[in-house]
């Protein structure tokens, strides 16, 4: 039963990969006929081979006429041979690899499409690798299934007509043995499917650990957890050489014991060709032709087999690239948003999981124009309220109206671009430094881009660094945490959206820049000329947030006060002894 459940996955696998292939079927077709011609060619050259052994009598007794024009006839057919394998690899290598680049494009779209649960709940590593590595195992499978396999099925059948013409009964007993070959190679392959599926799991972990390692390398030095890491590391990497051992060794039982029964079957061919000859019913030269036809009907056997391991490997990577395509997309159907100023979230439910509830009958109004500050102990739930605003997740219960319309009946991208947001966590891509401003407003003009730098306080590094704005950077670049929030706070004061949402946004900045930041953040929601804009502050310096027109306090998902600075002190309760306690510190 179980590998009865094993196959029907495997076939399916198939049949899906085969969709991928449908819309390139005219290269597969061609990368056939190509195959079908340099079969053919292969299959005439011992004939070739063997009327020109016929034309060598004995010692003077040579038709050379005769010998010169089959050599001539062979000599072409070994061109043809080249030349037709050649443009049936360039058209299967073409489709395969177009194949691979639109299920490489549906799994990245997945993954854009994927709610944030999804990818929360996932290695990067592996899905990179599942993007990457296991895509190109594909392509290889692809090439080797259809090129080899077609190619030498039809070797086979072709052999085996050639020979009947010769000699049925030394057709017949090379036929006879042929299915031992291929029982071998399917009990093998059958046995092996496990192993290469346990690998190229094993391999996504790997990426993991060293995507994790890599990137969080400062810290593992800091903690003295590099001899950890390593021994993460080198504990997958066993397990990743032990499943790979036992791939390969019983995949690579399939050659040489199918190498076995072919030359068992080359054996019989030629005892039986001898005895044939002795009794005058075939030449010398048929006799030529039979040994070099049970030579070629072993050989495509040989590759056949040679071919499981690779298609192995590729079942199993396109098992793990089509599961990312199977993945959850998030519903983005809807009306558009055109604009909005006001929320109020009633009576909002939200549990990451079931058993543990997090936010729980929450109610906030939230009138245009309103600077909102969110504060509370870590885990009390204000970065996951700022989620469900933004509609990274829905609520389980409740709803978020914007301008008093639910929000869940507008798109969710017509909904964040409402929003502007500038997260703790701050991130620059590899380009420029005006391309990395201009992220979310692609077609602004320099003197838009400068206008933000300037209102983010970073004009003045960006014209010191080699080529000012037009200066190349990466996450890895050497620019400080500070200098990239500032880059990130600049995209945002370019797009000057109708709401903001800044989670943490100078926590990474020193107090004097924090206060210039400020002053620009002051004119952005309450610009001299204009409506005043929403705005959404998550911070732990109670010192940005003392001019808030509400601050919530948080515990537990819960907003346990409400007020101004001044109506929270007053009340003496958990915002003044965290506010106490902090101011506390600070003249320390």
């Amino acid at each position: 039963m179980k590998n009865k459940n094993l196959s029907q996955k495997q076939s399916a696998t198939v049949r899906r990969l085969m969709k991928y292939l449908k819309p390139h079927a005219g290269l597969i077709v061609c990368a056939f006929l190509f195959a079908v011609i340099t079969a053919a060619a292969s299959l005439f050259t011992p004939v070739i081979i063997g009327r020109a052994v016929d034309c060598i009598v004995g010692a003077g007794a040579v038709d050379f006429k005769k010998l010169t024009l089959y050599v001539c006839i062979l000599a072409g057919l070994i061109g043809a041979v080249m030349l037709f394998q050649w443009l049936m690899n360039l058209c299967a290598q073409r489709a395969a690899h177009l194949t691979v680049r639109d299920a490489r494009r549906d799994g990245f779209a997945s993954l854009i499409d994927a709610p944030l649960k999804y990818i929360d709940g996932q290695s990067p590593g592996d899905l990179a690798a599942r993007i990457s590595v296991d895509a190109d195992q594909i392509a290889d499978g692809i090439v080797q299934g259809s090129t080899q396999i077609f190619m030498g099925v039809v070797t086979i059948i072709g052999t085996l007509v050639f020979m009947i013409l010769i000699n049925p009964w030394i057709a017949l007993a090379v036929a006879a043995l042929t299915p031992l070959s291929l029982l071998v190679s399917y009990f093998v392959a059958r046995g092996t499917h496990k192993y290469f599926t346990q690998q190229t799991r094993v391999r996504g972990e790997l990426y993991g650990t060293s995507e994790e390692t890599i990137r969080n390398r400062a810290l593992i030095a800091a903690y003295g957890y590099a001899p950890r890491a390593e021994h993460k590391f080198g504990a997958t990497n066993d397990e990743l050489k032990d499943c790979g051992f036992k791939a390969t060794f019983f995949s690579s039982l399939v050659n040489p014991s199918t190498r076995l029964i072919n030359s068992l079957v080359y054996a019989v061919a030629a005892v039986m060709s001898t005895v044939f000859a002795i009794e005058g019913a075939v030449s010398i030269g048929e006799i030529t032709q039979l040994l070099l036809f049970a030579n070629q009907f072993a050989r495509p056997l040989n590759e056949i087999t040679g071919v499981i391991t690779e298609f192995q490997t590729s079942l199993a990577a396109a098992k793990r690239i089509l599961d990312l395509t199977d993945a959850e997309k998030q519903d983005d159907s809807g009306d558009a948003l055109q604009t909005c100023n006001a929320i109020t979230i009633d009576g909002l439910d939200f549990s990451y999981t079931p058993e543990k509830p997090l936010i729980q009958d929450l109610n906030v109004d939230v009138p245009q124009g309103t600077l909102v500050a969110i504060v509370g102990r870590t885990g009390c739930g204000k970065t996951t309220l700022i989620n469900l605003l933004m509609r990274f997740y829905d609520p389980d219960g409740g709803r978020i109206l914007l301008d008093g319309e639910d929000a869940a009946q507008y798109t969710r991208s017509s909904v964040r671009a409402n929003f502007g947001m500038v997260l703790q966590d701050s991130w620059v891509f590899k380009g420029t430094v005006r391309d990395n401003i201009a992220y979310g407003k692609p077609d602004a003009t320099d003197e838009e881009v400068r206008a933000a730098a300037k209102a983010a306080d970073i004009d003045g590094f960006i014209e010191r660094m080699p080529n000012g704005y037009d200066t190349v950077i990466d996450d890895g670049d050497g620019i400080s945490q500070g200098q990239k929030q500032l880059i990130n706070i600049a995209r945002i004061m370019l797009t000057d959206p109708p709401m903001l949402i800044l989670d943490e946004a100078t926590s990474n900045i020193d107090t004097r820049t924090e206060k210039r930041v400020q002053a620009a953040f002051d004119k952005l929601l309450r610009p001299e000329n204009g409506k005043k804009k929403t705005g959404f502050v998550v911070a732990h310096r109670l010192s940005t947030i003392v001019n808030a027109d509400m601050i919530l306090v948080m515990d537990s998902g819960k907003i346990i006060e409400r007020g101004t600075h001044k109506e929270l002190l007053n009340k003496n309760g958990a915002y003044a002894a965290l506010y106490k306690a902090q101011f506390a510190r600070e003249s320390a």
